[in-house]
């Protein structure tokens, strides 16, 4: 038997160097003991399997009832981790997945390009924004079709991070509500 949603622990994994203080995941998580964060030893250069190995590292001392709360590279970090270990969480809300194969992309951070397109063991919802920069509607629904999650489409939010218009963003903590009250499908 699994947790109440109110106890479940919310895992923030953020992406390329962090998210700031007016980034949803930050609101979200201020003075709410449930969210968690992990905390990279590297944002402005990620590694691709140093992250894993963090999160790998980090992931049992949260339990089995943790939702994944990612933004970005976070999304694709979600997917390589998925593909690696044999540890599972309850859900994921995955939030802007870049296209790291666009010829603008970092340097620094291609290493996360082509992430496993395989179904993720758990519910999840795919939310992208008809006007994000780094990827395309096609490329974030591609996303959601492969790992098995629902996509949402938001209009005009960018990024959905901090320069975003989401500020707070109330309907991605009811999405998220929607994720805590699936069940976790078999593995």
């Amino acid at each position: 038997m699994s947790a109440s949603p109110d106890a479940t622990t919310r895992l923030v994994l953020a992406g390329f160097q962090d998210s700031g203080p007016l980034h949803w995941q930050t609101r979200w998580a201020a003075g709410d003991p449930r969210y968690v964060r992990l905390a990279h030893s590297s944002w402005d250069a990620p590694d691709r399997h140093l992250w894993v190995r963090e999160l790998e590292a980090f992931r049992p001392t949260l339990g089995p009832d943790t939702v994944i709360v990612a933004h970005s590279l976070g999304c694709l970090l979600t997917a390589y981790w998925v593909a690696q270990t044999r540890s599972t969480v309850r859900g994921a809300l995955l939030v802007a997945p870049p296209n790291l194969g666009r010829p603008d992309a970092p340097p620094s951070i291609t290493n996360f390009r082509d992430p496993p397109m395989t179904p993720l063991p758990f519910p999840s919802i795919v939310v992208g924004s008809d006007d994000d920069p780094y990827a395309s509607v096609d490329y974030m629904a591609g996303c959601a079709r492969a790992w098995g999650s629902r996509f949402v489409l938001l209009q005009g939010a960018g990024h959905v991070g901090s320069m975003s218009p989401v500020r707070d963003w109330q309907a991605g903590k009811a999405l998220l509500n929607e994720v805590l009250g699936q069940r976790r499908m078999p593995c």
